[in-house]
């Protein structure tokens, strides 16, 4: 039995996607440790690297060549200086050399040594594999693939059953949605403490509450961020910031020098209901406008959806209930993070498997769970939200514009939170034993629907929006 983190789903990463950028970034990372594991680091000479299917359709949109030379360079995608990233890249492109883990110089030429193979691998979609030629002209190689929201699994596991890295085994192992019921009715317990107790055989309660609060810290700079930056994304579609135009006829022109004021003055607002829409959809935007333009953002559980729950947790703490504090937040996130695992488990939440509803469709499942707890909800209607969330994403396509996650990613990321809203508030009118449509079996048919959808659908550009709408057009 699969036993996920609640930190396995919610990681902090560079945009502006989780699979495609994070991913091969700490593939990159991860090659640079098997090296020196196997003490060949200091005898490389010459790397090159090959992306595979979906990797290689969309990379460039993606930033994938980006990533994967940053994760070469030895970079923390945690800690470094997202400002710093573009003078990075131009230098190694100028010089064509690259500090291998910042610690041994090798030449490298992007344009030759990052070669994009549009052939699909057998195991995943997402495939990429890391050479390297020694000093002594011995060649040696390790592919790797990225299987959504961050993850990354070696090749040499195809042939073994289909399961993640090795995680530690949970008190309270949770497989699927009933199995989490069980355990809430048994112990009469909400769902979030049925998480914490599992993560506290992990970590301290000290190293939960810290991590949760940098998850949180990141969430809200990214909303801060896009809410106060104007400007146009990069990659050529021209598309405007427009959490900062919102986020202006909101607030008018007041400034404020922290996000911890900046909230504190939204508190103040009188809000509408037509003005929650506007809010709730300018935060999400916000996070994914940060994301498209490689900013720092919450995985949660992908870069492409990054805004959904920070948007929700938001719509809570300032609209719903003004007292929010960390607690909440905590609670919001161990339960968020517990419904993706078992989306993790049971299907997919990589879009190049599933399409956009492994994405959209999960965060905002996520979130929709999440806030129900916090509203008072049962843990039987805490499923229901997450239930009818996905129910009505599935299908939903990845057909990025210019493989850009800009053009519909962005937006969907809106719709998804105002979704989880609304299934929110229906499951809370609902007596939840009466459901007709279990979480289990929703999860079930996504990934069903997920191996029946088309190719072109999952995160190639070659379908949809992506072929009916080009970058000339834009």
């Amino acid at each position: 039995m699969e036993c996920i983190s609640i930190f396995d789903m919610l990681k902090i990463g560079v945009g502006p996607s989780s699979s495609h950028t994070l991913g091969p970034w700490r593939a990159g990372r991860r090659w640079i440790a098997e090296l020196k594991s196997n003490n060949t680091f200091t005898s490389v000479d010459t790397i090159s690297v090959d992306l595979y299917g979906s990797l290689s359709l969309t990379g460039k949109g993606h930033a994938t060549d980006i990533a994967v030379i940053l994760g070469l360079c030895g970079y923390d995608p945690q800690t470094i200086d997202v400002s710093q990233i573009s003078s990075i890249i131009d230098t190694i492109k100028n010089s064509k050399q690259l500090q291998f883990n910042n610690e041994l110089a090798v030449s490298f030429d992007p344009e030759s040594q990052i070669n994009f193979n549009s052939k699909f691998k057998e195991f995943h979609p997402n495939g990429m594999t890391f050479h390297a030629i020694l000093n002594d002209g011995q060649q040696i190689s390790s592919s790797y693939y990225s299987i959504g929201g961050g993850f990354v699994v070696k090749e040499e596991r195809k042939r073994k059953e289909k399961k993640l890295e090795a995680f530690e085994c949970f008190p309270l192992p949770i497989q699927k949605a009933t199995d989490l019921l069980e355990y809430c009715t048994a112990k009469n317990k909400k769902i979030s403490e049925i998480v914490l107790e599992n993560e506290r055989s992990l970590r301290s309660d000290s190293e939960i509450d810290e991590r949760i609060t940098k998850i949180w810290d990141v969430m809200l700079s990214s909303m801060y961020t896009g809410c106060h930056t104007e400007g146009t994304l990069p990659g050529g579609l021209n598309v405007r910031r427009r959490a900062f135009d919102t986020h202006k006829k909101l607030i008018g022109t007041t400034t404020y020098t922290n996000p911890t004021e900046w909230i504190e003055s939204i508190r103040d607002t009188e809000v509408k209901f037509r003005q929650i829409l506007k809010w709730v959809s300018c935060f999400a935007l916000a996070v994914n406008e940060v994301n498209a333009s490689l900013g720092r953002v919450v995985t949660a559980p992908t870069n492409g959806s990054a805004g959904v729950i920070p948007a929700v947790m938001m719509y809570y703490m300032v609209i719903e209930n003004h007292d929010a504090n960390f607690d909440d937040v905590k609670q919001f996130m161990l339960v968020a993070g517990e419904i993706g695992s078992l989306f993790k488990k049971g299907a997919t939440i990589s879009a190049a498997m599933g399409g956009c509803q492994a994405e959209i469709g999960v965060s905002s499942a996520m979130a929709a769970g999440a806030l129900t707890e916090l509203m008072g909800g049962t843990p039987e209607q805490v499923l229901m939200a997450s239930e009818i969330a996905m129910e009505h994403h599935l299908g939903l396509t990845c057909d990025p514009i210019g493989g850009l996650v800009q053009i519909p990613c962005i937006e969907r990321n809106a719709m998804g939170a105002i979704k989880a809203i609304n299934a929110c508030e229906m499951a809370l009118d609902t007596d939840a034993a009466n459901a007709k449509v279990p979480l289990d079996k929703v999860i079930a048919t996504m990934w069903e629907t997920a191996l029946d959808m088309n190719t072109k659908y999952k995160e190639t550009s070659e379908g949809g929006l992506a072929v009916k709408v080009s970058l000339s057009d834009c």
